[in-house]
């Protein structure tokens, strides 16, 4: 889904930079977010948040492959 509309920069392409360890600041200077009418900035903001690493998701994510992998060599 296109996020910025201006830039016309999808959630994908932001949740990618903001797993790289890129924060808000760095994605809006990179790509151009929320930079011009500034209408997608609580979005984009949301998918920073939800995407960033050491979230609880990724976390259980990773705890669920570990799992899967323990219960493979059982």
């Amino acid at each position: 889904m296109i996020v910025c509309v201006c830039r016309r920069v999808s959630d994908k392409t932001i949740a990618q930079c903001a797993r790289a360890g890129m924060g808000f600041d760095d994605i809006q200077l990179e790509l151009g977010v929320a930079t011009q009418c500034g209408r997608c900035e609580g979005c984009a903001r949301q998918v920073v948040a939800e995407c960033a690493p050491g979230q609880a998701i990724a976390h259980l994510q990773l705890h669920t492959a570990e799992q899967a992998r323990h219960a493979a060599l059982a």
